[in-house]
C-alpha cells in the first residue's frame, strides 16, 4: 500500500477537493507568477548581454553563442524569447508598442481620438518610469545600436508601421469607421506618433534620460505639436 504524500492525509478524494480550495487557486496564482518574473528576467538578461555586445563588437560581428554565453544559459532558451538576433532589439520595442496598444483599447469611449492617444502614451511613460530608469538605459543604447547599423532599419521601419497601423484600426473601432476606406485614423495616429518621436529625438539628441524629464519634455512637445497645428495650418 503507497502512503499518501505529506500533507495529504486524507487521501485522493479529499486531495482533489483541496485543489479547488482558495488557498491552493492562490498558491497556483503564486507558483504562475514565480514563472513569469522568472522568464522576464531571463529575456531582460538576454536583451541587456546582447546590447552590452552590439555596442562593444558591433551588431554583425555579435553571435548568439556569445550573447547566450555571458547569461549562460542555453541557444534553445535564445529561442524561446527571440526568433532571430534582430528580434533581440526590435522585440523590446515591441513590448511598449503592444503596451501602447493595449492602453489604447481601455481608454474611455468618449475620449477624442488625439486625447486617448496622448492618455496612452502616458501610461507607456509611467510603465517605463517605473523599472525605477532600467527601461530608459535599455531604450538609450537601442538607439546607439540602431543608429550604428544600417541592418536594422528595415526591421525598425516595419515595426513603426506595424504599430501605426494597430493604432489606427483602433481609433477607426472608436469612433465607428472603416480603417480600409477612412484615412482619419491613419491621420491623427501618423500626426500623434510623429509628434512623440520629434519629442523623443529632443531628448536624445540632448542626452535626457531621466524617465520624468522625458515623460515632462513628451508632454511640452505633444502640447506644442496641436498648438502649432491650429496656428499654422
Amino acid at each position: 500500500m503507497t502512503a499518501a504524500p505529506d500533507g495529504d492525509v486524507h487521501g485522493p478524494v479529499d486531495g482533489a477537493r483541496c485543489t479547488a480550495h482558495p488557498c491552493a487557486v492562490e498558491e497556483r496564482r503564486e507558483i504562475a507568477g514565480l514563472r513569469e518574473r522568472k522568464k522576464r528576467r531571463t529575456r531582460l538578461a538576454l536583451i541587456d548581454a546582447a546590447l552590452d555586445l552590439f555596442l562593444e563588437k558591433g551588431y554583425d560581428a555579435t553571435t548568439i553563442d556569445e550573447i547566450v554565453a555571458a547569461v549562460e544559459v542555453s541557444q534553445r532558451t535564445f529561442f524561446r524569447y527571440f526568433a532571430t538576433k534582430e528580434d533581440v532589439v526590435t522585440a523590446f520595442l515591441g513590448e511598449y508598442d503592444k503596451l501602447m496598444a493595449e492602453a489604447l483599447a481601455a481608454r474611455p469611449a468618449h475620449e477624442r481620438p488625439f486625447t486617448a492617444l496622448l492618455e496612452s502614451l502616458r501610461v507607456m511613460l509611467r510603465t517605463s518610469a517605473a523599472t525605477g530608469g532600467g527601461d530608459s538605459d535599455r531604450f538609450r543604447r537601442i538607439r546607439q545600436v540602431l543608429k550604428s547599423t544600417p541592418a536594422l532599419e528595415a526591421a525598425q521601419t516595419a515595426r513603426y508601421s506595424a504599430a501605426e497601423k494597430t493604432l489606427a484600426a483602433e481609433i477607426a473601432r472608436r469612433e465607428g469607421v472603416d480603417a480600409a476606406d477612412d484615412l482619419r485614423p491613419h491621420f491623427i495616429v501618423a500626426f500623434h506618433t510623429a509628434a512623440a518621436r520629434v519629442a523623443f529625438e529632443d531628448c536624445a539628441r540632448n542626452d535626457i534620460w531621466d524617465p520624468e524629464t522625458v515623460a515632462a519634455r513628451v508632454e511640452e512637445s505633444l502640447a506644442l505639436a496641436v498648438a502649432t497645428m491650429r496656428e499654422w495650418v
